[in-house]
């Protein structure tokens, strides 16, 4: 009965990781849409959701790839319990709130990773995680698919606009603008086959650990079911904080840009995700966004937001594995000690929602300025970007 109590509990942080992964990935899809003002803010989340739910049924390589292949399994099953997968959980629902609130679009699948590394290598030793995939299928993806995906929307939107040079302004922003509905809807798509089977990989490695589940098997029906609408649900609502950023503080993004950016990032997640690569959907994003401002013009990339976007990133994953470790080595001492690290999530995590309703960012207000500069945004940057 305990186990069954924990393993219910795990699924359930983890539905929220992935209600948390939705919003804070809002923006991987849709901001330079909403930027450009092809999209409107509310119609480009409902858009989001709906395809984000319909990606996380073409594929499970990348859910194969959390579930088999990041934590070992032994012959009697994987070497940790579900009460380390729940403290991982905490650590990466934390890290993507605290980034929320930031404004930074870090990555929510590093810190999925960070926090169950951390826990695992706690709970039962270091020989528990395979680093040879770490490696290979998240460490190497990081470094390698923001810098491909900015490479491609470079040539892409140098070649736009050179294409487009001798038609009228108006024109030609209209068209890219259209172009940006279908870009935007194939990120979507592509993030939905990435983003929410990362969860599904952590609750069938859950369901693995406790016996419910064989070794080596894939996510059951009702586990895509359940991720697909908590991702879409997160996603509908928008992290606008975070759109906030990628849209207007990267770089001043044009329809141009955008569609180019929007392109180059759902071809370098599908074809990763096809690969089983659990790479980082925020990261390719803004890598094609930075990509987008140098095919146009380099004096448009504002790299003193791009430096502490870069920051969250390097930070993510040892960030979020400190709290996996503490989380599980307080988890495991005792029931009360599983309840203590619960409550103390839920008191962080409600403490950043009160924090972010004091200054909060809408889809009314999403591409406006600040009063004053946030996290990710340097002083003078909104004279810089006309908000």
């Amino acid at each position: 009965m305990d186990v069954l109590v924990t393993v219910m509990l795990v699924i359930v942080v983890a539905l929220v990781f992935d209600f948390t992964n939705g919003f804070h990935d809002t923006a991987n899809a849709m901001a330079t849409s909403v930027a450009t003002g092809a999209l409107r803010p509310k119609v480009a989340v409902l858009i989001s959701a709906v395809l984000n739910l319909v990606g996380a049924f073409l594929s499970t390589e990348v859910a194969s790839t959390v579930s088999n292949g990041l934590i070992r399994e032994g012959e009697g099953g994987v070497q940790v319990t579900p009460v380390m997968i729940f403290a991982g959980l905490v650590g990466a629902v934390l890290w993507n709130l605290a980034t929320w609130y930031l404004g930074l679009p870090s990555s929510s699948s590093h810190a999925l990773f960070g926090g169950l590394i951390g826990a695992a290598v706690i709970g039962a030793g270091i020989g528990s995680v395979d680093f040879a995939v770490v490696l290979s299928k998240v460490v190497l993806p990081a470094i390698i698919s923001p810098v491909v995906a900015g490479v491609v929307a470079l040539v892409a939107t140098y070649v736009a606009y050179r294409v487009t040079r001798q038609a009228t302004l108006r024109g030609s922003t209209a068209a890219f603008r259209h172009g940006q509905t279908v870009s935007a809807s194939l990120v979507s798509l592509a993030h939905g086959t990435n983003d929410a089977q990362k969860t599904m990989g952590v609750i069938t490695l859950t369901l693995i650990a406790a016996g419910y589940q064989g070794a080596g098997t894939g996510p059951q029906l009702w586990v895509i079911v359940a991720c697909g609408l908590a991702i879409a649900l997160g996603t509908y609502l928008g992290g606008w904080r975070i759109m906030r950023t990628v849209g207007k503080r990267i770089t001043d993004v044009k329809a141009p840009q955008g569609f180019a950016a929007e392109t180059s990032s759902a071809a370098t997640i599908l074809i990763s995700s096809h690969l089983g690569f659990a790479l980082s959907t925020t990261q390719v994003t803004s890598g094609s966004i930075v990509g987008a401002g140098f095919g146009a013009k380099l004096a448009t990339v504002h790299w003193g937001v791009v430096g502490k976007i870069a920051s969250a990133w390097v930070f993510t994953l040892p960030a979020a594995a400190l709290v996996g470790g503490v989380s599980a080595w307080l988890a495991s001492t005792s029931t009360a000690g599983l309840v203590v690290v619960a409550l103390l999530a839920l008191g962080g995590g409600l403490a950043f929602a009160f924090l972010a309703r004091r200054h909060p960012v809408t889809h009314e207000t999403v591409n406006d300025g600040d009063e004053a500069p946030t996290a990710a945004q340097p002083a003078g940057a909104s004279r810089q970007q006309g908000e």
